[in-house]
């Protein structure tokens, strides 16, 4: 828990700040917004188009900015970044809820499941789940509990971000977790979830094949086809024809048994 600071702000700092920081990156972007890369990153909202080193450095110089303030008058940038009409603006409320001080704060796990719903698109969607609610799921591994919940949520982002919640147990090495998680989501109907499954599974692979490959011979009725194609991204060419073959097999001998 940070500690809380005694400095005080006028009250109209915290809008001043988020001004701040989107003059910032008005200033590194090309001046108007990007309509390409907004249809690329699923954005709900335009997007400048600023390149990933100065985003960075600029929410890097906002953060040590705001360790000294009030607990309460950091946060309202943060929830004012959110809230606004860009892309950057939102992306850098989801830096900024990852570092210090705002990571190590009591109300920061409340506040990113709470945006969840609110981070569509992909770019988002998976900044946020990847970033700081990895980050805080980690930190207290009986969170695990409610991002096992999310998986029957009725958002499709909510869903998806379960599984990049998973981050820090896949990259350990520690798949119990994300085997359990994944599996529910494994007749999941959405694309964009079908897909996350698919890469979580790559991810799997990675830090054990040998497990993740029985995972997908013992499930291969229930895979996607976008789910084997992206998680057998790593694995040898047989596999994936192999289960391509058993899952096409499965459905027509599904269809077959319909039509009767």
């Amino acid at each position: 828990m940070v500690s809380r600071s005694r400095a005080r702000v006028p009250r109209s700092a915290p809008e001043r700040e988020r001004n701040r920081i989107l003059k910032a990156m008005r200033a590194l972007g090309p001046g108007s917004p990007n309509e390409w890369l907004r249809g690329y990153l699923g954005s709900p909202v335009p997007v400048l188009g600023v390149r990933t080193p100065p985003f960075r450095r600029v929410v890097r110089e906002a953060a040590h900015r705001l360790e000294s303030w009030p607990r309460s008058d950091r946060w309202r940038v943060v929830q004012r970044l959110w809230n606004g009409p860009l892309y950057e603006e939102r992306a850098a409320a989801i830096e900024l809820l990852g570092r210090p001080p705002f990571v190590d704060d009591e109300g920061a796990w409340s506040r990113a499941a709470r945006w969840v719903d609110e981070a569509t698109g992909w770019a988002l969607s998976d900044s946020l789940a990847a970033g700081p609610v990895a980050t805080l799921v980690a930190s207290r591994p009986e969170r695990f509990e409610e991002i096992l919940r999310w998986t029957r949520a009725e958002n499709l982002w909510r869903r998806r971000a379960s599984t990049y919640a998973l981050r820090a147990w896949v990259r350990s090495g520690e798949l119990d977790r994300p085997f359990r998680l994944l599996e529910r989501l494994l007749d999941d109907p959405e694309r964009w979830v079908q897909r996350a499954v698919g890469t979580w599974l790559r991810e799997c692979w990675k830090k054990d094949p040998v497990r993740t490959e029985a995972f997908l011979r013992r499930r291969v009725s229930r895979l996607a086809p976008v789910t084997i194609t992206v998680a057998t991204e790593r694995a040898p060419a047989r596999l994936r024809e192999e289960l391509r073959a058993a899952a096409r097999a499965r459905r027509q001998g599904s269809a077959g048994r319909r039509g009767l």
